[in-house]
């Protein structure tokens, strides 16, 4: 069997071969910016609002060191808001039981959006302001995002004045104001200058922690002394001097023998030498001479309180 082969003329025309061209390589930033769930245009407009901003507040920076009027840099930072570069939207976070109305009003006091305007310190000094917020971070995301984070003071207490109450924290700081109806379960400090005293009263109360869960009151007396009551009713005047030593002593003589709910009204310790109790439907005299089987047998439990219980 025989092939027959077929050749071109030699001076035939020549069939082209057309070669793809292979494509040119991506670059590491092409390659990662595909990975991204965001588009090349995208990357690019942030990448222009960045420069446009940095460039805008450097301009402004500039003309104020040189003492270019400060109406030229202001109307720089306009020129820029109009392009894009104004606040639209604010973005919150930390916020737990302040209002967030009054974060984005503090936010938008501005006297224009314009981005470069913006006095982000002077915006953080008025947040602080507020009781609940004990620090702030304000900064910039442009072209037009205006990113605030808050944290807030813990409520430690609730203080009562003259007939009205006040959340404060575990340096006596006002928080906010505390509706009868929806009273927090926390302790109630009561009296001028109570709030004041919170630091100690946190310290007295951190002396004697088997006691701590227990008080649900504190009368700060006469701007001296304070006057702890606990969940049984009881009340426990302390001195006006060495007040943690004889709440420590308290603490000792109720847990060698409880004292607390078995019928006592008032126990007094500002004498150091002694305890003195009070039960309903005695006065004050009174309490000074109990049946002498009683007081007998509370020395004899309470070796540490010299004197009539």
């Amino acid at each position: 069997m025989s092939r027959t082969i077929r050749r071109e003329p030699a001076g035939g025309p020549r069939r082209t071969v057309n070669r793809r061209k292979p494509a040119p390589k991506k670059t590491f930033a092409q390659r990662l910016v595909a990975k991204l769930p965001i588009n090349e245009a995208f990357v690019r407009r942030a990448v222009t609002w960045t420069l446009l901003g940095a460039g805008g507040a450097a301009a402004i920076a500039v003309a104020s060191w040189i003492g270019i009027p400060s109406a030229i840099g202001i109307g720089i930072a306009e020129t820029a808001a109009q392009a894009g570069l104004r606040v639209e939207q604010v973005d919150i976070t930390g916020l737990k039981r302040m209002d967030r109305e009054t974060v984005y009003a503090v936010a938008l006091e501005q006297p224009s959006r314009a981005m470069l305007r913006l006095d982000l310190e002077a915006v953080r000094q008025r947040l602080l302001a507020y009781g609940w917020i004990e620090d702030a971070y304000v900064s910039r995301r442009l072209p037009d995002r205006l990113l605030i984070h808050v944290t807030e003071r813990e409520p430690a207490a609730v203080w009562q004045d003259n007939g009205q109450l006040t959340l404060i924290d575990a340096t006596g700081r006002l928080l906010a104001p505390v509706d009868r109806a929806n009273m927090p379960n926390l302790p109630l400090v009561i009296g001028p200058g109570a709030d004041r005293q919170e630091p100690a009263y946190q310290a007295l109360l951190a002396a004697a922690p088997a006691l701590r869960r227990r008080v649900k009151a504190a009368a700060w007396v006469g701007n001296r002394r304070w006057d702890l009551t606990f969940d049984s009713g009881e009340t426990l005047a302390l001195p006006q001097e060495g007040a943690q030593a004889a709440l420590v002593r308290f603490a000792d003589m109720e847990r060698a023998s409880p004292l607390l709910g078995k019928g006592w009204l008032r126990f007094d310790m500002r004498d150091p030498a002694k305890l003195v109790a009070r039960k309903p439907g005695q006065d004050a005299r009174a309490a000074q001479a109990v049946d002498a089987p009683e007081a007998s047998e509370a020395r004899a439990a309470h070796p540490l309180a010299a004197g009539d219980v």
